[in-house]
C-alpha cells in the first residue's frame, strides 16, 4: 500500500507538533522530580481526563477488541467492560483518598499504610515488578500491535516499526516528562478519536460490506451482534459474563483498572489540583472509555468478518506477514488498508497518536516507580532533584528498549491480556480492603502477589493444570481456572494476614490521621487511640463510603445504559435504544444530585 503526499503531510505535521510540545515543556519539566512526574500537582480535571482516555486509546486496544469480537462476538467484550465497576469505585470512593495521601507514586503509599522492613521491601520490589516487568510486558503488547499495523499497512519489517515509532516516542517522553505527556495527550485524543470514527464510517460503507443494514444482516455477523452472551449456552455465559461481572472486576490487578485505583490512573489523580478535580478526571475517563469509544472499533471488527471471514483469508490477502504474527487481531489493520488517500493519513496519524500516548504514559509512570520507589529509596537516598530527573530520563530510554525487544517475540494481543489478568488474579481484594480494614498488613500484599504468580505458573507449566482443567479429563471445567486462582490466592493471603502481626499502633494512627478513611473497619484503631487520649479523627469528618457506593451504582447504571443505547441505535433497534436512553437520563439526574452532596462533604 502506497501513501500519497497528503497522507505523508498529515503524519509529518503530527510528528512535528508532538516533538515541538516535548521540547517546549522540557525546561520546566526538568526543574525537579515533582514537575517531571506530576507537573507540580496543578492539573485540571478535563486535561487529566482527556489524558487518561488518550492513554488507553492504544494501538493494541482496537486489535484486542477486533480479536474478541471475531472470536466471541460483541458480548466477549465483557472481559474488560466489567472493569467499569472498578473504575466507578475509584471515581467515587478512592479518588479523593489518593489525592489526600499527597504521595508522589501509589507505591509510596506502602510506607504510609504499613511499617517496618516488610513495607520497605514491598515498595522497592513492586517498583521493579510493576514499573519494569509488568510495564515492559504491557508496552510490548502495544508495540506488537504497532508491528502488525506497520506490516499490514506499510509493509514494514518488525524492527523498522519498532525503531521508527519508538525513537520519536522515547525522545519526547524523556524531554517533556509528565507535562509533555499530558499536553500531547490533549492533541492525541482528538486525532485518535477522529481517526477511529472516520475509519469506522468509511469501512462500514465500502462496497464489500454494503452499509450498516447489510452489515447487520450478513450471515458472518448476525450471531456476533448480541451485547449480552447467549443465556442458553452455560459455558459461554459463565466465561464471558458471570465471571467478569461477579469475580474479575474486584479480584484482579490490571494496568489502568486496578481495584482501588493505582498505576498511571493514580498518577493522574495525584497530579490533580484537588480532590474534586481528581474525581472529575476519573469520571470523565470512564464515560469516554466504556460508553462511547469502543463502538467504532466494534463496527470495524464486524465489517472485517464480511471481508476477511477467517485467518486464512487474511493470510491470503497479506502473504508477506510472518505466520507467527497471524491472528484475528490483524483484521483491524487489514481493513484500514482499504481507506482512501487523505483519510488514510489521518487514520495512520491517529494510530501513531494512540501508540505514542500509551507508551509515553507507561514510560513516565514506570520511570516514576524506578526513581522514587527504587533509586531514591534503595540506591541514593540523598539524590538531588537534578539526579532524580536524570535517572528518570535514563530509565525511560531503558524501558523503551527492553519493551521493544520483548515485542519482537510476541504473537497475539489477547494472550498478553489474559496473562496479565491471571497474574493479578486474587490480589484485587487486598487493594480494596487496605484502605478500610486496619488488619490488612504488608504481608497480606506480599503473600497475595507471590501466591497468584506462583499458582499461574504451576497451572501453566506443570501437569497440575492439565489434571485440574483439561477439557476432557480435568477435575474442573475449563472456565473454573480463573476462579480457582482467585479463591486459592485469597485464602492464602487471608491466612497470612492472621498469622502475622498487625501494623503498629503508631503506623495505623498516623495513616488514619492523614487519610480519615472512617467506617467500622477502623473502629478498633479509633477506640484504642481514644483510650490513649490521642485524637486522630478530624472534627466534622464524615464517612463518605456509603454515599460513594450509591454514586458508584448510579454511575455504573448511567454508563452501561449509554453504552447499550449507543449500540442499539447503531443496530437500528429503536425501542431498546429509547428505553436505555431514558434509563441513562434518570440515572444521570440522580447521579448529579448524589455528586453534589459528595462535593459538599469534601469541601
Amino acid at each position: 500500500m502506497e501513501l500519497s503526499t497528503l497522507d505523508y503531510s498529515f503524519i509529518v505535521v503530527f510528528f512535528a507538533i508532538v516533538l515541538g510540545i516535548g521540547v517546549y515543556v522540557s525546561k520546566k519539566s526538568g526543574k525537579n522530580s515533582s514537575e517531571f512526574f506530576l507537573s507540580g500537582r496543578t492539573m485540571p480535571w478535563w486535561l487529566l481526563g482527556l489524558s487518561m482516555v488518550a492513554t488507553t486509546f492504544s494501538t493494541d486496544t482496537p486489535n484486542l477488541v477486533t480479536d474478541i469480537v471475531r472470536s466471541n462476538g460483541v458480548s466477549g467484550n465483557w472481559v474488560w467492560w466489567c472493569f467499569l465497576i472498578t473504575g466507578m469505585l475509584t471515581v467515587f470512593v478512592y479518588a479523593k483518598l489518593w489525592r489526600k495521601s499527597n504521595v508522589n507514586t501509589d507505591l509510596e503509599f506502602y510506607e504510609m499504610r504499613y511499617g517496618g522492613k516488610p513495607a520497605s521491601f514491598l515498595r522497592k520490589f513492586r517498583a521493579i515488578y510493576l514499573g519494569a516487568l509488568f510495564n515492559i510486558i504491557t508496552m510490548a503488547s502495544v508495540t506488537l500491535a504497532a508491528i502488525k499495523i506497520g506490516g499490514i499497512m506499510l509493509g514494514l519489517e518488525p524492527w523498522e516499526t519498532v525503531v521508527g515509532a519508538g525513537l520519536i516516542t522515547v525522545i519526547f517522553s524523556a524531554l517533556g516528562g509528565f507535562k509533555g505527556v499530558v499536553y500531547t495527550d490533549f492533541l492525541l485524543f482528538f486525532v485518535a478519536m477522529s481517526g477511529a470514527v472516520g475509519a469506522a464510517y468509511y469501512l462500514v460503507n465500502i462496497p464489500e460490506v454494503g452499509g450498516i443494514h447489510a452489515l447487520m444482516a450478513n450471515e458472518n455477523v448476525v450471531d456476533k451482534l448480541n451485547i449480552l452472551p447467549d443465556f442458553d449456552n452455560t459455558e459461554v455465559l459463565i466465561t464471558l459474563f458471570i465471571i467478569p461481572i461477579a469475580v474479575q472486576w474486584w479480584s484482579s490487578w490490571y494496568p489502568g483498572a486496578e481495584p482501588g485505583g493505582g498505576g498511571y490512573i493514580a498518577q493522574r489523580m495525584l497530579a490533580a489540583k484537588d480532590e474534586n478535580h481528581a474525581i472529575g478526571a476519573t469520571f470523565f475517563f470512564n464515560i469516554m472509555h466504556y460508553a462511547l469509544r469502543p463502538w467504532p472499533w466494534i463496527l470495524v471488527a464486524l465489517a472485517s468478518l464480511v471481508v476477511y471471514p477467517d485467518i486464512a483469508s487474511i493470510a491470503e490477502a497479506f502473504p508477506n506477514v510472518a505466520e507467527s504474527k497471524l491472528g484475528h487481531d490483524l483484521a483491524y489493520s487489514a481493513m484500514l488498508t482499504k481507506l482512501p488517500s487523505g483519510l488514510l493519513g489521518v487514520v495512520l496519524a491517529s494510530l501513531i497518536a494512540a501508540y505514542m500516548s500509551t507508551i509515553s504514559t507507561q514510560l513516565n509512570w514506570g520511570s516514576s516507580y524506578i526513581v522514587f520507589d527504587f533509586y531514591k529509596r534503595q540506591v541514593n537516598p540523598n539524590a538531588t532533584e537534578k539526579q532524580m530527573v536524570a535517572v528518570g530520563r535514563i530509565s525511560t530510554v531503558v524501558l523503551m528498549v527492553l519493551s521493544a525487544l520483548f515485542a519482537l517475540t510476541l504473537q497475539n494481543a489477547f494472550e498478553v491480556f489474559d496473562l496479565l489478568i491471571q497474574f493479578g488474579a486474587g490480589t484485587g481484594l487486598v487493594f480494596i480492603l487496605r484502605w478500610f480494614w486496619w488488619r490488612i498488613n504488608a504481608w497480606s500484599e506480599i503473600t497475595a502477589m507471590f501466591a497468584s504468580g506462583i499458582i499461574v505458573i504451576l497451572l501453566a507449566k506443570t501437569s497440575l493444570g492439565d489434571m485440574l482443567f483439561a477439557p476432557e479429563t480435568g477435575v474442573f471445567p475449563e472456565w473454573a481456572n480463573y476462579p480457582f486462582i482467585v479463591v486459592v490466592t485469597t485464602a492464602i493471603w487471608m491466612l497470612a494476614t492472621f498469622l502475622t502481626p498487625p501494623e503498629s499502633d503508631a503506623t495505623l494512627r498516623s495513616f488514619y490521621r492523614k487519610i480519615q478513611p472512617g467506617g467500622p473497619g477502623w473502629q478498633k484503631v479509633v477506640s484504642d487511640a481514644e483510650k490513649a487520649q490521642e485524637e486522630i479523627v478530624k472534627p466534622g469528618e464524615k464517612w463518605s463510603v456509603p454515599s460513594g457506593v450509591s454514586a458508584m451504582l448510579l454511575g455504573v447504571t448511567l454508563i452501561y445504559s449509554i453504552m447499550f443505547a449507543t449500540g442499539y441505535w447503531i443496530y437500528g433497534r429503536t425501542t431498546s435504544a429509547l428505553v436505555l436512553s431514558a434509563i441513562a437520563l434518570v440515572s444521570g439526574f440522580l447521579l448529579i444530585k448524589a455528586w453534589g452532596r459528595m462535593k459538599e462533604d469534601i469541601l
